[in-house]
């Protein structure tokens, strides 16, 4: 059998990302440390050997590009510096440029309504997005079943106050905002979508512990969705001009910094940045789209770097009036958070310790354990549940087997495939809370109800802190 080798594919993927797919040797450390493996058709470094040899057919009609789950695992390790990441997304936008089918419709599907939702409303609007999706799918799959998909949950989140019933209607205009001149004590925040919907616990005890902290957070005016990962999988350059839109809104009101508590928003934020300074042709187009140019004089940080090297651990620790002794934990980061670290700037991102320093600082016990930064699944929780649920799960269970009494997060799209998705795991024998960092702060702090937020998690964590006596 003669097999033909082109460089097309290849080339056409370098032209597009600036990835050069012939550097792979094979290592497989993609591979070995991709979470999703199990449900691929290739695996990474297969998918790899097949745009070296230029099979476009395989390569575009596979499985595995839609499938991935953009954690960034296999960009962070590879020792050849590919994003081989950004190499998977290129193939699914090339296959359906040419009319290709995707292998794994509903992600292409939710893809495509998530950005058509952002660019309609300016923010997400969860409740549409969902009922959105389930129609879609029971019009292209002829199953009615479809059309009641995750309604148990939806029950749950309606009942936890977690559901807009309305959407947020926004619009970015840089051009329209002024300069409002921030105080010292005024803190730039990119609450991001899911902190006005499903994740209020989240915006609610972030906002006390900084007003106990002596901070004001304070947004954006008109700000709107940094379009997460669907916008990027869809069209690249989309993805990377919905936040630089939001940043070129913080800049202009006069902050130098900006603290984005969802690690997505902030991932996004930070390639964002990374990409249009390193191509000078790609800054140029976004200052003529947005209207205005951006400086790069904000400093993008996730809360949990945030809160250490900004508010610091001591100061943490002497406003811990209630200390947490007793509360065994272990922190989640999650993917995006700290990968890929010439993006995140994250010194440890494999094994970070931010939330655990903040954990001790009020008082609990931090465990140890392995899987701080392995992925939840993302948002392949609409579009491909069953590879979420399987990842959640192993996480949840990993951290029961270590003897935490708690999961401790710093992002809305982990806690809620961790904590509400728990009812979903069938043959998960026990339930753990999925607790907000902030929410935990609140508690140490000494804050009231209102603060802590504790009544919105679906997983609710009062009976075992009440049983610890911190309520």
């Amino acid at each position: 059998m003669t097999v033909e080798i082109r460089a097309d594919l290849a080339r056409e993927i370098e032209e597009r990302t600036g990835q050069n797919a012939f550097l792979c040797y094979q290592c497989v450390r993609c591979t070995s440390g991709c979470p999703v493996t199990d449900f691929f058709d290739y695996t990474p470094n297969e998918i790899m050997r097949l745009v070296q040899i230029g099979d476009e057919e395989a390569a575009l009609n596979a499985k595995t590009p839609w499938v991935c789950a953009a954690c960034l695992t296999c960009s962070t390790r590879c020792p050849q510096g590919l994003d081989i990441a950004r190499i998977m997304e290129t193939l699914t936008q090339i296959a359906l440029e040419r009319g290709i089918k995707p292998k794994v419709p509903e992600v292409a599907l939710f893809n495509k309504v998530f950005c058509a939702d952002a660019k309609i409303f300016g923010r997400v609007y969860e409740l549409g997005l969902m009922g959105s999706m389930n129609l879609l799918n029971t019009v292209t799959t002829g199953d009615p079943k479809r059309m009641f998909e995750d309604m148990d949950l939806g029950l749950e989140m309606f009942k936890k106050a977690k559901i807009n019933l309305l959407p947020a209607i926004s619009r970015s205009r840089p051009d329209k905002v002024q300069n409002i001149h921030p105080t010292e004590k005024q803190v730039g925040y990119y609450p991001g979508c899911s902190l006005h919907s499903m994740a209020k616990e989240f915006d609610h005890s972030f906002r006390a512990v900084a007003q106990a902290l002596g901070l004001e957070l304070v947004e954006p005016k008109g700000w709107t969705c940094c379009g997460a990962s669907p916008a990027h999988h869809l069209d690249h350059y989309r993805g990377v001009k919905a936040p630089m839109i939001n940043l070129a809104l913080v800049e202009k009101s006069g902050f130098d910094q900006v603290v984005a508590p969802c690690a997505a928003c902030f991932n996004r934020f930070r390639t964002a940045v990374h990409e249009a300074r390193q191509d000078l042709e790609l800054k140029a187009r976004l200052d003529k789209d947005i209207g205005y140019s951006y400086q790069d004089s904000v400093e993008i940080r996730s809360i949990s770097e945030w809160l250490v090297n900004k508010i610091g651990v001591e100061a943490i620790r002497e406003k811990a009036t209630r200390p947490l002794e007793g509360l065994k934990v272990v922190n989640y980061y999650g993917c995006l958070l700290t990968r890929p670290p010439q993006i995140t700037g994250h010194p440890n991102p494999e094994y970070p310790m931010d939330l655990d320093l903040v954990c001790d600082a009020l008082g609990a016990e931090s465990l140890d354990w392995d899987d701080k930064t392995v992925c939840c699944g993302g948002s392949l929780a609409v579009p491909a549940k069953e590879v979420m649920l399987k990842l959640s799960q192993d996480i949840v269970e990993r951290a029961q087997q270590v003897g935490a009494e708690a999961i401790v997060v710093a992002c809305p799209l982990c806690q809620s495939n961790l904590d509400g998705r728990q009812m979903q795991m069938k043959t998960l024998k026990d339930r753990i809370p999925i607790i907000y960092v902030t929410q935990l702060m609140a508690l140490a702090f000494g804050l009231d109800e209102k603060a802590t937020c504790f009544k919105r998690n679906l997983v609710d964590p009062r009976p075992i802190l009440g049983k610890k006596g911190f309520l």
